[in-house]
């Protein structure tokens, strides 16, 4: 697919890019002329994956660390002078039923997919804003999910976690639009990541994941990241507060 620099000088910061939804959109940006600030944590594979890509900028840091949202912004601003796109995409999984879900189990999950997210926005804002002034926008984007409208068995913590970024989500739009500055989320479906990978090593569950959605089959990290580029993009100077569902019309089915 032929770049069209829809990203040319923008500087944009990435979360969970060593893999995944996050690796893909990282590459994407920078094939679309974006200084990307790839985030990770210590000991994935982040120093390593990006390294044919010039215009990406590997930084070791866990998300959930008592300094990380100023050092993962810090890194941005010396890298590019600024910054215009931040996309929280960082997150974990769990799957445990509510009465046998463990206190470590249930903070674990709102620390990677909530609490992290909200840190890294109220520090990256300033910066934003301050590009926002001078560009006429800025970008938030966090990565939700379908459970975040919908549920299952098992989800109690991911689910209560993925309705919060969307609610946290919306409200940072309503605060931030006065600067230029939007913000949305992602809704993914079933998408073939390294944290569904186990599950979809089944061929019996990928078949059934597969065939739920209209377009009969699993969503890939490219698509996800595509999708978020059309939110990162200047295009999308109207949209904002908004749920992009991207499913494969999973979610069609009542």
């Amino acid at each position: 697919m032929t770049s069209l620099n829809r990203l040319a000088h923008k500087v944009a910061i990435v979360t969970g890019a060593a893999s995944g939804i996050g690796s893909a959109t990282a590459r994407l940006f920078a094939d679309e002329g974006a200084t990307v600030i790839a985030v990770d944590r210590p000991g994935s594979a982040i120093a390593t994956v990006h390294a044919d890509q010039p215009r990406i900028v590997p930084l070791a840091q866990d998300v959930t660390g008592e300094g990380a949202p100023e050092a993962i912004v810090v890194a941005a601003l010396a890298a590019g002078g600024g910054l215009d796109i931040l996309f929280n995409n960082a997150g974990v999984s769990a799957n445990a039923l509510g009465e046998l879900t463990t206190d470590a189990q249930w903070d674990n999950t709102f620390a990677v997919n909530v609490r992290a997210v909200f840190r890294l926005c109220r520090a990256a804002i300033p910066a934003l804003r301050e590009r926002a002034a001078t560009t006429g926008r800025a970008r938030i984007i966090n990565t939700a999910s379908v459970m975040a409208q919908r549920t299952d068995i098992g989800l109690s913590a991911y689910t209560a976690s993925k309705h919060a970024v969307a609610g946290l989500s919306k409200t940072l739009a309503l605060e931030l639009g006065k600067y230029g500055i939007t913000v949305n989320y992602l809704l993914p479906g079933a998408i073939h990541t390294g944290m569904t990978a186990a599950s979809f090593q089944d061929e019996k569950i990928r078949a059934v994941w597969a065939k739920k959605a209209a377009l009969r089959r699993l969503g890939q990290p490219i698509d996800m990241a595509r999708s978020v580029l059309l939110l990162a993009s200047d295009e999308a100077d109207f949209i904002t507060g908004h749920g992009l569902v991207a499913d494969g019309g999973l979610t069609l089915r009542t």
